[in-house]
């Protein structure tokens, strides 16, 4: 349980403006849908990932380091690691588990018989949008796992777009959708309080000192 008189205490700490924007950018945060990134090579295409979801809306990127450990690029993240929840696993079966425990379906970004194109993906349940290596695409292991699949429609020569432009055009298309809908999308309340303390101790300095002081003189 949060300490909601602490979180007002803390908050003092924050300009107006710091504030007025923690709470807008939480309004329009949501975990319906997330994202996850298979053992991509290039770090500067995982850390754009992380960007988009942050740009979005998307509060959770999930990122699988089975053969490749990824360390986020800043200047290309541009600080959205700090704003965006990253969790991390070492095999694709751990986060599929994992997705599958919080509800979500697992949805393959990749051309596939049966798939669906951004317009007619069903919006109503949680998904995580799979996204492969460079070069080879999604893991067997992850479309063998996979609920659905899902892909943007091309009319030109080239029959792939870099993981970073495809999240890109999915997030964009998809949040939308959301956000017109009369689906409960946003963040609980809970989670929004988790946010605020979380988006709070990254911003202002002395953090565990200012708690501290607080704790002692109330």
């Amino acid at each position: 349980m949060h300490d909601l008189q602490l979180l007002e205490y803390l908050e003092t700490y924050l300009t107006p403006h710091r504030k007025e924007r923690f709470e807008t950018v939480l309004s329009q945060r949501t975990k319906h849908f997330t994202v996850a990134v298979e053992d991509v090579y290039q770090l500067h295409n995982t850390s754009a990932v992380i960007r988009s979801c942050d740009v979005f809306g998307i509060q959770e990127v999930n990122i699988i380091e089975e053969r490749n450990r990824k360390r986020i690029d800043r200047e290309i993240a541009m600080g959205a690691q700090k704003w965006v929840d990253l969790n991390r696993y070492n095999t694709s079966k751990a986060c599929i588990d994992d997705l599958k425990r919080k509800g979500y379906r697992i949805i393959a970004t990749t051309p596939h018989t049966n798939d669906s194109d951004l317009d007619h993906f069903d919006i109503t349940k949680k998904a995580c949008f799979f996204f492969g290596k460079e070069s080879e695409g999604l893991s067997d292991m992850v479309l063998n796992e996979a609920d659905e699949f899902i892909k943007i429609p091309m009319v030109g020569f080239t029959e792939s777009l870099n993981i970073s432009v495809s999240a890109a055009i999915i997030l964009q298309h998809m949040t939308t959708r959301l956000r017109k809908s009369t689906i409960d999308w946003q963040l609980t309340e809970a989670e929004t309080i988790e946010k605020r303390f979380d988006w709070i101790k990254k911003t202002i300095k002395n953090y565990d000192a200012i708690v501290e002081r607080y704790y002692s003189e109330n």
